[in-house]
């Protein structure tokens, strides 16, 4: 049986179109923060998602 931790590791893929603008403006935001791009989506991602369940509770 799956655990949570397994379900974690498991990352669903997904192809993201994004201008050129918002691409730098990630890519440099990464930087700061010391994340790929990608760890900076997920990262930004599931701050929204997070918020959003604070404020229906």
């Amino acid at each position: 049986m799956e655990g949570k931790d397994s379900k974690e590791k498991a990352k669903k893929q997904l192809l993201l179109r994004l201008s050129p603008a918002l691409w730098e403006d990630l890519a440099a935001w990464a930087e700061d923060d010391f994340r790929s791009i990608n760890g900076q989506i997920e990262f930004l991602l599931t701050e929204c998602v997070k918020r959003r369940k604070k404020g229906q509770g």
